[in-house]
């Protein structure tokens, strides 16, 4: 569940909104929000609601919108009686307020230690948490008594954030905006001294003395006050020249923080930041998050790997670890995160000089609307030269082959590059791979719960468990079932059981909106040499036990060595698994049953061809 205040109060469960009608139970919503899991007494909640007026009802009333609020965000949300209030607890939650404060924090931090760069990009993250005005759909008697507060840390942050820019040399992209907040804030006096600050550095020193001039005569009517220290010394420096610039001539400050003294890049170069939003109710994977995590730590350092591979049979949640990891790790590449699809989405590899063009124009080089008209050696070494000696993470998702990916590694040996796919990918220089199977039982619960309520899943333990063994341990299957039921919520889990239960029907049930495990399993069927295809149809019905390849011979009718190189293209588009040794030493193979039934719907809609065509 995700809690938003900075702007107007919503929540959100799997991304979608819960429909919350009316100021007053977003107001209480948000005073125990704001609360921080402390009670909030009656009298508190009264005074929000109806002011200095209460009506005679108000402790029924209050007591109403609690019981609403509870219904409404189920079982994730515990929202107790605590006299003399109530109190909302909700430890797997998100709440933006929180979310923003520790940015800021960390933000406050790297700038008092001269991380300007990192400062920057961590106070620039909290402040695009906002959404507007705070508390956008209270009452005004909360209103009154919060937003001010908020309001006040916002514009902390937003100064701070300037200030790392400034130190940046950013000051020609800040003075627009500074010129924006200073009409908007006139009695801010840092504000106004960072303005006065920009304009001197780009060569604008009258409008510098301009900007002080209008504060002092503000200040003076609106508060009988001088200027105070800040904005006095500034007005001083501007005076005898000591701000870092010559007159008329911009500054362009190196930025140590992130290169080291006498680097003489362009501190104006875009921070690309193209991540995927981070997956909201990301459940397991600690073990793989934390070593993905570790070794993009070295890697930063120079002392890791530059390559790391996930992969997996589709709908494992390869994507999902690899942009949670990216997420994670972003501080250590604080040059920049990119992220490019490798495939179209039916499975077709993307040509090289489309993903380049892609990584291009994120990194802020010109490239032709298509990218046709430069070849592709001047693609690759734009994007080599673009990436020498930065520190960036670039996340390459859904890799068919391994032929090209090398000419994708920026030309930095502080980069890192994480790429997801389904084949076991071999010929990236330097790359460690990580290895996804399906959940075991207690995560496929928790993702399942996630979506659909732990309440609803307490309530038919043997339904769910059918659910569950239904979907075999892969989260895209898990999250289908939970969609489903989510979406209706009066539907018991057991309607949901009874509709998996047919094998036919599974993978048809096993689609909701725009998740579909068939269409997700279709590329790798796609990537496969013809007669690894055929074997996969014919295979259907060998069943989910460990075989050797001398029982799939018996079963195809075919030599041993043949049968043994399909099933190697098949381990290889991550459509059967190698899950060991017999006592021969020989591997054995293994397929999920979701497999199994892919491979038995191609082989009876061939079936079906087939009698089609010999009816006519």
């Amino acid at each position: 569940m995700d809690f938003q205040v900075l702007g107007p109060v919503e929540a959100r469960k799997g991304g979608e909104r819960i429909a919350l009608s009316g100021s007053k139970v977003h107001t209480v919503l948000a005073s125990l929000l704001l609360a921080r899991g402390r009670v909030v007494s009656d009298e508190r909640l009264s005074s929000m609601l109806w002011g200095w007026e209460p009506p005679a009802t108000a402790g029924a009333q209050i007591y109403t919108y609690m019981s609403r609020l509870r219904k409404l965000l189920g079982d994730e949300v515990e929202i107790d009686r605590r006299p003399p209030g109530y109190v909302l607890r909700a430890p797997h939650s998100t709440v933006d307020l929180l979310e923003f404060e520790q940015l800021d924090r960390e933000g406050r931090t790297a700038l008092g230690r001269g991380r300007h760069l990192e400062a920057s990009s961590l106070l620039s993250r909290a402040l695009g948490l906002w959404r507007g005005a705070a508390l956008g759909n209270v009452t005004e008697y909360l209103a009154g008594a919060e937003l001010a507060r908020l309001e006040e840390l916002r514009l902390h942050a937003l100064e701070s954030r300037v200030e790392a820019d400034l130190e940046l040399g950013r000051h020609e992209q800040l003075t627009a905006e500074l010129t924006g907040l200073v009409a908007e804030f006139p009695l801010r006096e840092k504000l106004r001294a960072q303005l006065m600050t920009a304009f001197y550095r780009c060569g604008q020193q009258a409008d510098a003395l301009h900007t002080y001039h209008e504060g002092r005569k503000v200040l003076d009517e609106q508060l009988g006050i001088e200027p105070g220290e800040a904005l006095g010394a500034t007005y001083q420096a501007v005076l005898v020249g000591s701000l870092g610039a010559k007159k008329g001539a911009p500054v362009r400050t190196v930025v140590s923080a992130s290169y080291g003294d006498g680097d003489p890049r362009d501190p104006y170069e875009p921070r690309p930041a193209t991540l995927p939003p981070d997956i909201e109710d990301f459940i397991g994977r600690e073990e793989e998050l934390a070593a993905l995590c570790g070794q993009l730590a070295e890697s930063r350092k120079g002392g890791g790997p530059r390559a790391l591979l996930v992969t997996g049979m589709a709908g494992v949640g390869k994507t999902a670890l690899a942009v949670r990891a990216a997420h994670r790790s972003a501080a250590h590449f604080p040059d920049g995160q990119l992220f490019a699809e490798l495939a179209h989405p039916d499975g077709r590899p993307k040509k090289l000089g489309e993903v380049l063009t892609v990584l291009l124009r994120a990194l802020g080089a010109p490239v032709d609307g298509t990218g046709r008209t430069a070849d592709l050696d001047e693609l690759i070494r734009r994007y080599r030269t673009r990436t020498a000696g930065r520190r960036l993470l670039v996340v390459l998702d859904g890799a068919v082959d391994s032929r090209e990916l090398d000419l994708l590694l920026p030309g930095s040996a502080a980069a890192a590059v994480l790429i997801t796919g389904r084949a076991r990918l071999t010929r990236v220089a330097q790359a460690r791979t990580t290895v996804l199977t399906p959940f075991e039982r207690e995560n496929s619960y928790e993702l399942l719960a996630a979506g659909v309520g732990r309440r609803r899943l307490l309530a038919e333990p043997d339904a769910t468990n059918e659910v569950l063994a239904h979907c075999g341990g892969l989260p895209l299957a898990v999250r289908i079932a939970g969609s489903r039921l989510a979406a209706r919520s009066h539907w018991p889990v057991s309607w949901l059981a009874s509709r998996l239960a047919d094998p036919e029907h599974r993978l048809r049930e096993l689609s909701y909106g725009g998740l579909e495990l068939r269409r997700a399993l279709l590329p790798s069927l796609r990537q496969l040499p013809r007669q690894a295809g055929r074997t996969l149809v014919r295979l259907a019905g060998i069943g989910t036990e460990p075989f050797p390849a001398q029982r799939a011979a018996r079963h195809l009718a075919e030599p041993e060595s043949a049968a043994e190189e399909s099933l190697e293209h098949l381990v290889d588009a991550a459509l059967l698994d190698i899950c060991g040794v017999d006592r021969l030493g020989r591997p054995l193979y293994r397929f999920h049953e979701l497999v199994l039934l892919f491979a038995e719907s191609l082989a009876s809609a061939h079936r079906e061809r087939e009698r089609s065509t010999a009816a006519h």
